[in-house]
């Protein structure tokens, strides 16, 4: 759940673009290591390098971009992994993944500059899917779900159930 959150849109863009740029850094660094030092395939070694930057970037979201969110246990953190992964991730893993390899083997666009492309499309739904759903409104749809989890075998709620409004 958000608690107190007074932090702007804007600013809050400012910090997940920040998060992003460390998660791109890394993100390359894997890619041109996993190609050029270990012989992987482009395809290959984009889905890793993204699923790196993806977790790096889900650690940071919760320390700095999204500080405020409070997951209650837990459920609610691994839920909301879950939704970073299969909403950001999935579209970084195989926007990134396809626009890369489509961009070096089709367009013979260099790998790291086909790749800066993929990032930059990708990353403007995933902030706005982080934004609306995985740190703000996971919290709230989580809790539809967490009140009945925490439910003792006696019928009452655990002091982490959140009631609904």
């Amino acid at each position: 759940m958000i608690v107190g959150s007074n932090v702007s849109r804007a600013a809050r863009f400012g910090r997940f673009n920040l998060v992003g740029i460390g998660g791109f850094v890394l993100q390359l660094m894997l890619l041109h290591l996993l190609v050029r030092r270990c012989g992987f395939p482009v395809a290959v070694a984009t889905a890793l390098a993204v699923e790196g930057a993806v977790l790096h970037n889900f650690a940071w979201h919760v320390c700095y971009t999204w500080r405020e969110w409070r997951p209650r246990g837990a459920a609610m953190f691994l839920r909301a992994l879950l939704l970073f992964q299969v909403g950001n991730g999935l579209i970084s893993l195989l926007g990134n993944t396809l626009l890369t390899t489509c961009l070096v083997q089709r367009l013979q666009v260099p790998l790291l500059a086909a790749n800066v492309v993929s990032v930059v499309l990708c990353s403007l739904l995933n902030f706005a899917l982080g934004d609306r759903l995985v740190f703000t409104g996971s919290a709230r749809v989580m809790s539809l779900h967490s009140a009945e989890e925490n439910r003792n075998v006696g019928g009452e709620s655990s002091p982490y159930a959140e009631t609904q409004s």
